[in-house]
């Protein structure tokens, strides 16, 4: 006799945690740059302009290869290619320490964006071989938890790790040299943690593993058949590049803030870099529990678009009023707070909809399609807000911009429902 509820808590204690293991460590590789800069700005002479160049070239490395790697995931094995992703990128991320001028630096970053790309889009149709659709904002929401987390650990750590000078090299080297090796020992580990497909899983029965297989073909086979056909028909689909640019604005005020909170913070508390930590993990412990919170109740209401336009809306509301309020430090410090919690918030609600709305090698392509174009706002975020930094010589034009962005990603989805009728809302929980 199967059991659904034994087996969907057998896919929470295997599956989520791996993979959330996994993008923790990309995200504090990926995002590390902002803490270390506060140390090696000065070290290498780089201007805010530098660093925002720094931040965004990684995104143009994800970019190139980021389709391709998520049809492999498709195609091919999950378990291996993101294995892969892991040991290459750690290496990369730990080479970064090295570097001796800018111009490594950008060559480091951007090889650190080849070695990423297709992780999370793969990830994202890796979660459609295991989880129902009603299942799925909370499974996504879970996994990006670990964004937020990475920031709760790396941020403390880090600061920490600034203050160190251990065999001649700087402190910031060593946020960058050491917190890129657990990466690689956990691909390793991947390669017998993370099975490919139901059928595969040492800890589900032949009979669990058989009715799962056969829930996710009955939804598979409910999608329309011209969803669901070729590699050309995931670029073909407007509403992919609609949500693709929604994901771009959302992203640009995503980097813009997980870059730039470190040097906001220094300059409200007067520099110390684990004060600058601790504040930091604090400002991601309350985005943790938006997007856990915001994650649940879009899949008990079984909506999506509002709950996502409404969060990076009040995202946009905490950039705005975060520069303005730089006197006033506590007053600042509640708006990167909300600006946070709304901005992360935005996440878990949304991948659901181009999941319901396709299937098959279409659904990864459009995946990749949407993470690739949307990631690019990785770079234009951190980058923008660098050259007007360093052209306006204050924060604030660079905040609007950011919050701009978020607004505009609002207003586009509350636009994408109504094109949409509604669809890709998903299924409500009885």
């Amino acid at each position: 006799m199967v059991e659904p509820a034994e087996i969907l808590s057998k896919k929470w204690r295997y599956i989520i945690p791996t993979i959330w293991i996994a993008y923790l460590l990309a995200f504090i590789d990926r995002v590390n740059l902002g803490i270390a800069s506060l140390g090696m700005k000065q070290s290498l002479g780089l201007t805010d302009a530098d660093l925002g160049l720094a931040a965004g070239i990684f995104f143009i490395g994800y970019f190139i290869l980021e389709i391709p790697g998520t049809y492999i995931v498709e195609r091919f094995s999950a378990r291996k290619w993101i294995a892969r992703i892991l040991i290459s990128w750690g290496l990369a991320a730990s080479l970064t320490g090295l570097v001796q001028d800018k111009w490594q630096l950008y060559a480091a970053r951007f090889a650190l964006g080849l070695a990423e790309a297709s992780f999370f889009p793969g990830i994202i149709v890796y979660l459609t071989h295991w989880f129902l659709e009603e299942e799925r904002s909370r499974a996504v929401g879970l996994f990006m938890s670990a964004i937020a987390a990475a920031n709760i650990i790396l941020s403390p750590i880090s600061g920490l790790l600034l203050t160190v000078n251990w065999l001649g090299l700087e402190g910031w080297r060593w946020v960058l040299i050491l917190e890129g090796l657990p990466s690689v020992l956990w691909g390793v580990a991947v390669l017998f943690l993370l099975p490919d497909w139901p059928r595969e899983a040492r800890w589900l029965s032949e009979e669990e593993s058989r009715w799962l297989e056969d829930q996710l073909r009955k939804e598979r086979e409910s999608h329309p058949p011209e969803r669901v056909s070729s590699w050309l028909t995931g670029l073909k689909i407007p509403e992919a590049w609609l949500l693709a640019a929604i994901y771009f604005l959302a992203t640009t005020g995503l980097y813009g803030i997980t870059f730039w909170s470190p040097q906001i913070l220094k300059a409200l508390t007067g520099g110390n870099p684990v004060v600058v930590g601790v504040l930091n993990a604090v400002i991601y412990s309350v985005a943790l529990a938006a997007m856990l919170l915001v994650g649940r109740s879009s899949d008990r209401s079984g909506e999506r678009f509002l709950h996502s336009a409404v969060p990076v809306l009040l995202g946009a509301v905490g950039l705005l009023l975060a520069a303005p309020l730089a006197s006033q430090p506590i007053a600042a410090f509640m708006a990167l707070l909300l600006a946070a919690a709304g901005i992360y918030g935005f996440y878990p609600p949304f991948w659901p909809i181009p999941q319901r709305r396709l299937a098959g090698v279409a659904r990864a392509v459009a995946v990749g399609l949407i993470n690739s174009v949307g990631n690019l706002g990785g770079f234009v975020g951190p980058y923008i807000v660098g050259y007007i930094n360093t052209a306006a010589g204050s924060s604030l034009a660079g905040l609007a911009f950011l919050a701009g962005s978020a607004m505009t990603a609002s207003v586009l989805l509350i636009v994408a429902r109504g094109l949409l009728g509604g669809r890709g809302a998903g299924v409500a929980k009885p």
